[in-house]
């Protein structure tokens, strides 16, 4: 499909425009050379919990403005869990829901964060998630998608070294031109050692 994409996009003299988000690709939740790939990727280094921050202050706005029909479809997109609609849906419900097979993104973002912007060790980036989503998360579940993040982060690291080009619009970024010059082939063994520790 990303191939069409390409060619009515020269065709008619466009571009294909990534949607991926920052958390996707920190995950390496995109087919590779299939929605993994475009002209331009908007979205590169912006984290999921923030896109979905945007959508619920649009709504809002919408909403505030008069514009009602409009806030409850974006709404209705927010409260409709993250899925790669890969299997057909079961009546209305939805069959493959992402934060099941990876984990929460809101974790995920926190140990994106804490890793490269600050570059915390494991250990440390587990007893402040601990602390941060204290009565949200236990710490079994914590760690279980800490020990996910770390494995994904490093074995999807190809998919990210063949990045198209997109803005850097916070302060963390996962471009191989910029952010993140790390080889496809770097093993996550000493940070999931940490990890098996705890």
């Amino acid at each position: 499909r990303t191939q069409i994409l390409m060619d009515v996009a020269n065709k008619h003299n466009g571009l294909v425009i990534g949607t991926g988000d920052l958390s996707e690709l920190a995950l390496g939740w995109a087919t590779y050379n299939g929605d993994h790939m475009s002209m331009y990727g908007v979205n590169a280094s912006v984290p999921k919990t923030l896109v979905r921050h945007i959508v619920k202050y649009c709504a809002d706005k919408y909403k505030l403005e008069g514009h009602q029909e409009l806030a409850e479809v974006l709404l209705d997109i927010l409260d409709t869990p993250v899925s790669p609609e890969l299997l057909p849906a079961k009546g209305e419900e939805i069959n493959q829901k992402t934060e099941d097979i990876v984990g929460p993104y809101e974790l995920h973002d926190f140990y994106l964060y804490y890793m490269l912007r600050t570059g915390f060790t494991p250990d440390k980036i587990y007893r402040l998630a601990c602390l941060t989503f204290d009565g949200i998360y236990d710490k079994e579940t914590i760690l279980k998608w800490l020990k996910t993040f770390y494995r994904r982060f490093f074995a999807q690291q190809f998919k990210r070294s063949c990045l198209p080009d997109g803005p850097k619009v916070g302060s963390v970024a996962l471009s191989p031109r910029g952010d993140l010059r790390m080889p496809s082939d770097a093993c996550a063994r000493i940070w999931l050692d940490q990890l098996e520790e705890i």
